[in-house]
């Protein structure tokens, strides 16, 4: 039941309105208005919808001395007394100015500016660690895996997943955190990861096996593809950046890159494929968040809501444009066709990478992996669309392309 009220602009506070019933049998609106500036003349007239009646009460010995404004104050019937109106209206016009909405729109202005600041910064420090390589990116990646497979095991033990499944033991997850940190230190050294991980993922599950109490499955489960996502699929970066060492004749930046850096043989096809891909991602992330805002209607899948079929295919189409740009640039790949094959598949793996770690963070019942970077999150929110693509490159470079697309 709404009520609309007519009075004269003052300051008021509550006072029982009853009394101005002509009826004392029939309550009226327990919101109570006292006028605190007396005026010649004011017309209060309450008017409650559904009622058969109109109650006005005229009233003289008051001097007016301000501007008539009407203020609508709406309410459900089960919500008689709250405080405050859901809009204002002045001289017939609504204002829409609420401090709470521009306080959000405030913390959403600071989100953006911290996400943008730390996304510049962390882009050009990756970029140099990848330009360096060899065993500055390796300590790197060996660091983020560290700290990325820590969140995992975090996200694991979280209660919304913890309800359906039995979590792996702490010192355990502690373990196989520096196991996976030590395998790409592994693979730099030995050239390969195999032998380490089928090693680490036999002392692993030993360790459940016989461990106290009574051993679950979900914990081998969980304990296992925490290795194989956070540990062994990282390493195919490494592989990537420093295993395919054939320079890159053709790159025309590396014909003026300076000698005390390496000169022109530093310029390998590891080094090309590995910027091209992460520059693939990037504009695959930027480019689907820009479709999504603009042309975003159909929703993806369920694990994601926000994103929606028509900002995959604007990213699809930037990534693919990006490939094909930056082939030009480095001469590399050699064909077009080679070019939009491997922007297809860096798009592939970047959109399967931000999917499962969102279904991860889904049955976590959280938002994001961890608090570590500033309107970023967690390591894994920002490597995740990383994980699953250095595997499908380096299969594309090495399997594929003959002789490393040179």
């Amino acid at each position: 039941m709404a009520s609309l009220i007519e009075i004269d602009r003052y300051n008021w506070i509550p006072l029982s309105v009853t009394s101005l019933s002509a009826c004392p049998c029939r309550p009226l609106w327990k919101k109570t208005l006292r006028l605190t500036r007396r005026c010649s003349k004011v017309s209060l007239g309450i008017v409650f919808d559904g009622s058969n009646g109109i109650y006005r009460v005229r009233s003289n010995g008051f001097l007016a001395n301000r501007r008539l404004i009407t203020a609508v104050a709406r309410a459900e019937s089960d919500r008689l007394g709250e405080d405050n109106a859901k809009e204002d209206v002045f001289m017939g016009h609504t204002l829409p100015m609420k401090e709470d909405s521009a306080q959000e729109h405030r913390q959403k202005v600071s989100q953006l500016r911290k996400r943008v600041v730390f996304g510049l910064g962390i882009g050009i420090f990756v970029g140099g660690v990848v330009l360096a390589g060899g065993w500055v990116f390796t300590v790197f990646l060996a660091a983020a895996v560290f700290v990325g497979s820590r969140e995992y095991f975090e996200l694991v033990r979280s209660g919304g997943i913890t309800k359906g499944m039995t979590p792996p033991p702490r010192y355990l997850s502690r373990v196989c955190s520096v196991i996976c940190a030590l395998m790409p230190i592994l693979t730099l050294y030995f050239g390969q990861i195999d032998v380490s991980v089928t090693s680490a993922a036999f002392v692993v599950a030993m360790a459940l096996l016989l461990q106290r109490g009574n051993p679950r499955f979900a914990q081998l489960s969980s304990t296992m593809f925490g290795l194989f996502y956070c540990g062994y699929l990282p390493c195919f970066w490494v592989k990537l950046r420093c295993g395919l060492a054939a320079p890159a004749l053709n790159t025309r930046i590396g014909g003026a890159w300076p000698i005390l850096l390496g000169g022109q043989t530093h310029w390998t096809v590891g080094l090309v494929a590995t910027l091209i891909s992460i520059s693939n991602i990037i504009a695959a992330d930027t480019c689907a968040f820009i479709g999504g805002k603009a042309f975003g209607r159909t929703p993806l899948t369920s694990i994601s809501p926000k994103k929606t079929w028509e900002g995959t295919i604007v990213g699809l189409g930037g990534c693919i444009a990006t490939s094909v740009i930056l082939s030009k640039v480095f001469s590399w790949p050699a064909s077009l066709l080679s070019a939009i094959a491997f922007g297809f598949l860096n798009f592939f793996g970047s959109i399967f990478g931000d999917l499962t770690e969102s279904m991860i963070k889904r049955d976590a019942g959280v938002k994001d992996s961890g608090s570590l970077i500033p309107g970023h999150g967690g390591i894994l929110d920002r490597v995740d669309s990383y994980i699953f693509t250095g595997a499908l490159a380096y299969s594309f470079v090495k399997i594929i392309l003959p002789l490393y697309g040179v």
